[in-house]
């Protein structure tokens, strides 16, 4: 590995040696995080970061520019923090320089040299001011002097190591300096602590090239300081990928997060990364709205919303309203009444639409509990139930969805509600009655088809079970009642029927005589909702 080349092989050991490297400087490094937030992860979030890196890369196959490519890729996917999302702009643009390099090379690169080594830093130092508003005294001025001293010794014709040597050797001097270019670092006594973490990995690669590592003292505060005043400190970080956004949508969200808080960091996936995927890093008090900017102009993935050291990780008890609530997603105007009567809050979507993450974060925050329980309904799509619970957790509250996958599902699951329990246990059992609410749904045929039930024509009665037709009938009433014959089949006492919109109320009472008639011992019970879709949804517990 010490040859003095960084071909693909040195560039993988490369990064193994940087994660051990990294492991051994965490608590350094941590103990010099004041800026921007004094939360000491500093160092965990580089190390987290490298470790993903290393581990997309670790078993590439591929030449140099293959392995920088997975390096670049690992770290925005595992970015942590604010470092974390630095560091994956520097390894993007060794991925980058390495890219164009094999390219006017006839598609392979064997090796990394001093020259491309150079150009790779100096297009890290563009793509990270482009990323964020860099200040001076950070990583930024010690990527920056870096990134100088490798075009100096380029220009002297040096080899690679001693244009890495040299790389390390400013970086170095420009870590001492940074205390005087930022205030809060000389209040504190401390160097930046992500400019300490690249100076680690410069002498990583020192050490992958040569074999040898320089000497280098422990950073440490020169005297214990009370914290920095975090009173008007941002509450959460607030990070994810965001896909499907332009250049415009880009400008977009840094406006939006510009209001919204500081530590903003957007950088893009570049090189042969997904067009149009960025890495998104902010520090703010609405941690609700920082994920809603994004839904505003891409899709956001991989949603992280950390408490920040020294602020509340919840708002303060006094300002929920009410200690647990349930919020349920309905349609109709007939279901908003059944479920608020029955105590809950209600959502309900657009026509013919489902509901998005930015709407039900609303409706979680108006609901004013800090405990909510969630019935979704089937009128929320999985990745948009996941980004809105989670964006709310970052408003502090306490989210469980209950696996409801249909009103009638719902009004089982909310039948058993008891806030007196604990939010685990009354999540578990709304889950189990929801679970245990077999249900269906009747729609009228609208063109001849073949289906598993037989053949049907426009205007027969449809009976289905999720996505399978188990029922065809001359009517949607003649449809319901062999439906329903079917749901009792293993047992049951109680049949839910919800009407839809436009549904004949006579329906209901032929259905109530037939189940007294077939199903001694069954009850049925028949609300008019006036959901759209689907003529009628059909419990039966």
């Amino acid at each position: 590995m010490a040859a003095g080349r960084l071909d693909a092989a040195v560039l993988r050991g490369w990064a193994h040696a940087a994660v051990e490297d990294l492991i051994s400087h965490t608590d350094e490094i941590n103990g010099l995080n004041v800026f921007p937030v004094p939360d000491a992860d500093t160092g965990t979030n580089m190390l987290f970061t490298m470790r993903s890196a290393w581990s997309e890369a670790q078993d590439c196959a591929g030449d140099v520019a293959a392995v920088a490519a997975a390096l670049a890729a690992g770290a925005l996917h595992g970015a942590r923090g604010n470092s974390g999302v630095i560091l994956s702009q520097i390894l993007r643009g060794v991925a980058e320089v390495a890219a164009a390099a094999a390219a006017r090379r006839g598609g392979t690169l064997a090796e990394v040299d001093g020259g491309l080594f150079a150009d790779a830093l100096r297009h890290a130092v563009e793509l990270v001011d482009a990323a964020l508003d860099a200040k001076p005294g950070t990583i930024v001025s010690v990527l920056a002097a870096a990134a100088g001293a490798a075009d100096t010794e380029v220009a002297d014709a040096a080899l690679l190591p001693q244009v890495v040597a040299a790389a390390a050797e400013a970086a170095a001097v420009a870590l001492d300096q940074t205390p005087r270019q930022l205030a809060v670092l000389a209040d504190a006594g401390v160097v930046d602590a992500g400019g300490r973490g690249l100076l680690v990995l410069l002498d990583a690669l020192t050490r992958a090239l040569t074999g040898r590592a320089p000497r280098r003292e422990t950073y440490r505060p020169a005297a214990p300081s009370a914290p920095a005043d975090t009173c008007s400190a941002p509450q959460f970080e607030v990070m994810y990928l965001l896909g499907g956004c332009g250049p415009d949508g880009v400008e977009q969200l840094r406006r939006r997060l510009d209001h919204l808080g500081d530590s903003i960091v957007i950088a893009a996936a570049g090189g042969s990364g997904t067009p149009g995927q960025y890495s998104v890093h902010v520090h703010s008090d609405d941690a609700g709205a920082a994920v809603e900017a994004g839904l505003a102009v891409g899709v956001p993935s991989r949603i992280q919303i950390t408490a920040l050291a020294g602020a509340a990780t919840t708002r303060p008890q006094g300002s929920w309203s009410r200690a647990r609530a349930v919020l349920a997603v309905v349609d109709g105007s007939g279901a908003a009444e059944l479920f608020a009567g029955e105590g809950a809050h209600v959502l309900r979507p657009e026509p013919d639409a489902q509901v998005s993450a930015k709407q039900l974060l609303r409706a979680l925050v108006d609901t004013g509990a800090g405990q909510v329980m969630v019935l979704p309904n089937g009128y929320v799509a999985a990745e948009e139930l996941v980004a809105g619970c989670t964006a709310a957790i970052g408003w502090g509250i306490d989210v469980v969805p209950v696996p409801a996958g249909s009103m009638v599902q719902g009004l089982a699951a909310l039948a058993v509600h008891d806030p007196a329990r604990q939010a685990v246990d009354d999540g578990y059992t709304m889950a189990r009655a929801a679970a245990g609410a077999r249900h269906g749904a009747v729609r009228m045929a609208t063109e001849e088809a073949l289906t598993w039930a037989g053949a049907c024509t426009p205007g027969d009665g449809l009976g289905l079970s999720g996505d399978e037709v188990l029922i065809v009938g001359p009517d949607v009433t003649a449809a319901a009642a062999g439906l329903i014959d079917l749901l009792l089949l293993s047992g049951g006492e109680l049949v839910t029927v919800l009407t839809g919109d436009g549904v004949d109320g006579a329906i209901g009472h032929a259905l109530r005589d037939h189940v007294h008639r077939s199903h001694l011992g069954a009850e049925l019970v028949t609300y008019h909702t006036g959901h759209g879709g689907d003529a009628l949804l059909i419990g039966v517990e």
